[in-house]
Formats: structure tokens, sequence, C-alpha cells
């Protein structure tokens, strides 16, 4: 399939890198032309914003820049977030109660919807890489 791909780029953890690595997640889609529906493409924008934002608010210190990679396949795409930072969050398994996990609750939330899955894994840097990966639907 001609939309299949891996692409990756790097951003400073700023303020600044979550609108800019939303729109080129949203660009990359369009141009790549995904098949995906505008409800998965704005799940899969809201999962960037809020990973991107996880790492700006919580990890900035530790990683100055973090990687955003978006992977396409002929039935999923998954987005990934990786930072160099070793703290891993609790809030994808649970935690109501800790405060800034809000948002990696709204990506579980999100994925699950969506019948995809999310993950927070090592990086070999010590770092760690939160991805989630959404179906796609052809047609649907």
């Amino acid at each position: 399939m001609p939309y299949e791909g891996v692409w990756r780029f790097t951003a400073p953890s700023v303020d600044a890198s979550v609108p800019q690595a939303r729109h080129a997640v949203r660009d990359l889609l369009a141009r790549q032309g995904v098949p995906a529906s505008d409800e998965l493409i704005q799940g899969l924008l809201l999962i960037v914003s809020e990973l991107v934002t996880n790492v700006v608010r919580h990890a900035a210190l530790l990683s100055p820049m973090l990687a955003v990679e978006v992977a396409v396949g002929a039935e999923w795409v998954r987005v990934s977030v990786e930072d160099n930072h070793p703290y891993r969050p609790t809030a994808l398994v649970a935690d109501h109660g800790q405060t800034g996990g809000r948002g990696l609750l709204l990506v579980r939330e999100i994925t699950q919807e969506a019948g995809g899955a999310c993950e927070v894994e090592h990086t070999a840097s010590g770092g760690k890489v939160i991805w989630a990966a959404l179906p796609l639907k052809p047609g649907g």
C-alpha cells in the first residue's frame, strides 16, 4: 500500500511543540492519503497532543527534546512519543487520584474506544516511549 511507512520527527520539549506535533501528524496522514475516518484522525491528534503535553509538563528538565513517530500499516496507525525521562507513568494502568495523569487516562479511553492498544516501554537510552495503535477501518 502506498500510504504505509514510518515517519519520525523531533521537537524541543516546549509548549509550542504541542500544536506543531499535532499539525505535523495531521498533514502527514493527509499527504500519505491514509484511509482514516475523521473520528480516528481526531482521536490520533488528541493522543499526540496529550503525549507531547505530558513530556513538556513532566519530562522537559531531563529531556529537552522529544521524538514523535507515526507508523502506518495496512490496517492500523500507531503514534508514539519518546523522551529521555526514565519515569514511567502509571496512569495508563489507572490511578485517578494522580495529578497530571488525566491526559494518559484520556489516551487510554480513546484507544480502547477505537479498539486499539497503548503501552509504555523503556528505551535503550534509559528513557521511555508511550505509544498508541488504532485500527484503520477502510471505508469505515
